[in-house]
């Protein structure tokens, strides 16, 4: 029986549908290139470049001092959750584990593509794509389930996990881990996919998981951005209330229980059981997902 107690799969929700595309190149674990640049749904793998272009090892001091301030009390957030990350960030190596750990997602997702779209004739299959309702992310890459083009004959006899997209077969690799975000949500039968391979991958420590030092790519990007906060207020840049706070915001629902917690009780929930919801979707989504506060 699945642990997956939500049911998504709202009458009338349909992905819109792209058809194919030719695979060009890859440039991150969750970023390639299909004659546009997309985003991979629902998961999120770490970082080659972050800030901007920079390699996540320039962070490291960067890193080790946010763990710092938010030991003595100087970083807007809360203890508990100071307490999960310090650790973490403390290595003097935070930047430069989430760089390495970029690179092998990256080599992860090549090999994938090699066994995945490489016919026995040497050609490449196609891949299909399907696009959320919000098309584009802020960097103007389309927001895309991707997997490989299979013929009519070869789906009559594949199951539902021989045709994982990409997307799940990152999270079933260990190199990608679950990020889901409202409403761009799975159907439910993919859903319980992606937590089921999410939480194999995390119990059996494949992948990024291997190391308990780990920084998701979502966690590293909200700790850079903390640091970059917390600098300015200790130089006396003053700040909104709301500016302060930027560096969190989603609320996280899990799954399997249906509790949403606030943005910095994230923590709390497993990996593979976060669905994380924007501020100002937190009530559509209570209403539609029966959400609930945690017990």
């Amino acid at each position: 029986m699945s642990e997956v107690k939500i049911f998504w799969d709202p009458n009338g929700f349909e992905l819109d549908t792209l058809g194919d595309r030719n695979y060009l190149k890859t440039t991150d674990g969750d970023t390639p290139s299909v004659s546009i640049s997309i985003r991979m749904l629902s998961i999120d793998t770490p970082e080659l470049h972050y800030p901007d272009n920079k390699a996540p090892s320039t962070q490291d001091n960067n890193l080790a001092q946010l763990a710092e301030w938010i030991q003595n009390g100087k970083a807007q957030i809360n203890t508990d959750l100071g307490k999960y990350l310090c650790p973490r960030l403390a290595t003097r190596t935070a930047g430069t584990l989430q760089e390495e750990q970029g690179k092998e997602a990256m080599k992860q997702f090549e090999e994938l593509l090699n066994k995945k779209l490489l016919l026995p004739n040497g050609r490449k299959r196609n891949v299909f794509l399907r696009a959320a309702d919000e098309h584009f992310d802020q960097y103007g890459r389309l927001l895309a389930y991707m997997a490989p083009n299979y013929s009519a004959k070869e789906l009559a006899i594949m199951t539902r996990k021989d045709r994982a997209t990409f997307n799940l077969l990152m999270i079933e690799s260990g190199w990608a881990v679950s990020f889901p975000i409202y409403p761009s949500i799975p159907s439910y039968p993919d859903l319980v996919m992606l937590q089921e391979m999410g939480k194999d991958a995390y119990d059996n420590k494949r992948g990024a998981w291997s190391n308990p030092m780990v920084l998701t790519g979502y966690e590293y990007r909200m700790c850079v951005r903390l640091y970059e906060i917390t600098r300015d207020l200790i130089d006396g840049k003053k700040l909104s209330t709301k500016e302060k706070n930027s560096w969190i915001e989603r609320f996280c629902a899990d799954m399997t229980t249906r509790e949403i917690y606030y943005p910095q009780d994230y923590y709390k929930v497993l990996p593979h059981n976060r669905i994380f919801i924007w501020p100002e979707d937190v009530s559509e989504a209570v209403g539609k997902m029966n959400l609930v506060p945690p017990q």
